[in-house]
């Protein structure tokens, strides 16, 4: 194993983290083992602790939150190739690609392989780069053919948009026209110099990313810009103890930068072992001008490339935008629920509160089934009248009724193969209750106003916040159709049986809204948390969003504080008569301390909020809110 963090946004993008045996702690302090010198990042944001065999990463009640794949977590396994985010820097974590995966390169520390035949070729005089010097050239056949290679290889590799197909075809071009037994091309990763790319040839075998390459070599390359030829290197004594080399017997090598724009983006780098078929200067005059060609479009797949992979990542987000959040054991109940019936095909009734989530669960359901690929169709049952119901689930010829001038393909038929999600089912009236229960029966239906039957293959997924078990006693509701819906059943449990989980969605949502409203949120402060946790949440998760997204348009500092949130909230209301005296008395106290503080600032607002410690905003929001314009006549 290797694990490790590798930074993919800001401005340590790219910077490799090793995670060892020991407890990580990730921050803005520089005390921390991993220190991210970001703003978003808390002083001491999360801990990453090794287990028997696995890591686990722990949230330390930092502002903006720690998320993994898009989603905001208290504890959790880390998995490889997850995505982990503290604030606004994101990372991947890794642990089982190593160093041991990619090909092997030989490092050389007992020389730099420079021989009484080595050669070294400036850029400034590459003569198929400099079309000035090669007009001065005597039209010899060799450089007709080595143009005519130039031109094909040109015009070829423009095609290729694939980075390893782009590699193996400029090997194979490239071993036709230079006497080269193996070739690899590597591509470096600029902020960690390190080869992250690493592609393999051989005259012979084909593909081979094994093959041996000099660091020594390719560092020079690298590191001075300049093309290099080394023969003779089985005859020099210092380099032919190198066991690599002894047994592989490589007596020449041809090294070539790729630059992009002055920059170093790779080498091209060829050897051989037959003592016969050496390379000479304008082997190297060649592989410097195939580079110069190569080097854009390298540069353009490894664009397209990471363009893809954040197309990927981004794609992962928007499904992880309809998954469920929390981690409380009701929650890791109703996940194993979904789990377990997912799979199967059978008819799925929820229950729970307003705002609790259920259509999110029926999304997870059908994401996780068979049908994931099919429609997902959802129709909330009590905002339409029967007719438009009726219309709208089952569709209608043309001239049914009036106004239905086309036939309509109703929502049962258009998502056949897929998944139906009908919301406040306790809501159907009598007809479309019997209609339905022939739908979850024989598995047909007709159009309104239609005479024949349409058979259809949909999963009905049905969700209520009504005891339909008491409807079916007050004869509100069909006994055989509650049977027929009531298969598996998933209780949705509200926010305040599940506290745990108020500030990690709490979080979610200030990153939704500060990236959704353009304004810059650090996080919550510990007072806004806590009157988040206190507060009983009558709408659930619906009605924590909600205050969330308003905290966000209208909080004037970087964190949302507790007169960033609804009164509703600020002053929990625990019930009875106390609570209602509570409440008045904290209102009571408000008006004094801010008439207190308006009269010592002789009426200047901004005075007298940073009296009371608060954003003028804020102040102007508590007087408005408190009524104390009209009060003191103002």
């Amino acid at each position: 194993m290797n694990p490790r963090l590798i930074v993919i946004s800001g401005s340590l993008k790219g910077t490799t983290f090793p995670i060892s045996g020991d407890e990580i702690s990730i921050g803005r302090e520089s005390a921390n083992s991993v220190c991210f010198n970001d703003p978003s990042v808390s002083r001491r944001h999360s801990l990453i602790r090794p287990g028997s065999g696995e890591f686990t990463i722990v949230d330390l009640e930092s502002y903006n939150g720690t998320f993994v794949n898009g989603v905001p977590i208290k504890e959790q396994p880390l998995a490889d190739g997850d995505q982990v985010a503290f604030g606004d820097v994101v990372s991947l974590f890794l642990i089982k690609e190593t160093e041991d995966d990619r090909p092997a390169v030989l490092q050389v520390n007992e020389g730099d392989l420079v021989t009484r035949s080595t050669v070294r070729l400036n850029r400034e005089d590459a003569l198929y780069l400099r079309p000035e010097l090669l007009a001065e050239l005597p039209p010899t056949a060799r450089v007709a053919r080595n143009l005519n290679t130039l031109l094909k290889i040109s015009t070829t590799i423009n095609s290729i948009r694939g980075l390893p197909q782009l590699q193996r075809l400029l090997l194979e071009l490239v071993l036709e026209v230079i006497p080269a037994e193996r070739g690899a091309i590597l591509l470096i990763d600029q902020n960690r110099n390190e080869f992250t790319s690493v592609c393999g040839w051989n005259r012979l075998k084909g593909a081979d990313d094994s093959m041996r390459v000099s660091r020594t070599i390719t560092n020079q390359v690298l590191g001075d810009g300049l093309a290099l030829l080394s023969n003779g290197i089985f005859e020099h004594k210092e380099i032919s103890d190198v066991p690599s080399l002894q047994s592989s017997q490589i007596c020449s090598v041809l090294s070539v930068p790729l630059l992009v724009f002055e920059k170093p983006l790779g080498v091209i780098y060829l050897d051989t072992s037959d003592r016969n078929a050496r390379f000479d200067e304008d082997h190297l005059q060649l592989l410097t001008g195939i580079a110069g060609i190569a080097a854009i479009p390298f540069e353009n797949a490894r664009q397209v490339e990471m363009l893809e992979g954040e197309n990927q990542r981004l794609q992962k987000q928007i499904q992880i935008g309809h998954q469920m959040i929390g981690e409380s054991a009701a929650m890791r109940a109703v996940y194993q629920l979904v789990a377990k019936v997912a799979s199967a095909d059978s008819t799925v009734l929820i229950f729970g509160e307003s705002g609790t989530g259920k259509e999110l669960a029926a999304h997870a359901i059908h994401l996780n089934s068979d049908r994931a690929t099919k429609p997902f169709l959802a129709i909330n049952c009590a905002t339409l009248n029967e007719t438009l119901l009726e219309s709208e689930l089952f569709g209608h010829e043309k001239g049914a009724f009036t106004g239905a001038i086309a036939l309509k393909r109703g929502k049962l038929e258009i998502a056949d193969g897929g998944t139906v999600f009908l919301d406040e089912v306790g809501e159907l009236t009598p007809l479309i209750q019997a209609k339905l229960l022939r739908v979850l029966q024989e598995r047909e239906f007709e159009r309104v106003g239609g005479t024949r039957p349409i058979k259809v293959n949909v999963r009905i997924i049905a969700a209520t916040n009504r005891d339909l078990e008491e409807s079916v006693r007050e004869k509100d509701f069909r006994q055989d159709l509650f049977y027929r819906l009531n298969v598996v059943s998933i209780e949705m449990p509200p926010l305040r049986e599940r506290p745990e989980d108020i500030p990690l969605l709490a979080n979610y949502f200030v990153a939704v809204y500060s990236k959704k409203c353009k304004r810059r949120v650090k996080g919550i402060s510990p007072e806004a948390r806590a009157l988040l946790c206190a507060h009983d949440w009558p709408g659930n998760v619906r009605e924590l969003e909600n205050a969330i997204e308003r905290a966000v348009v209208l909080g004037s500092t970087d964190l949302i504080t507790p007169e960033d949130l609804p009164e509703t909230v600020g002053d929990a209301d625990h019930g009875g008569l106390a609570g209602n005296r509570f409440r008045e008395a904290i209102k009571v106290a408000k008006r004094k301390l801010i008439v207190r503080a308006m009269e010592d600032a002789q009426g200047n607002y901004t005075e007298a909020a940073k009296s009371l410690g608060i954003h003028p905003n804020n102040l102007h929001r508590l007087i408005r809110n408190l009524n104390l314009k009209a009060a003191n006549g103002k």
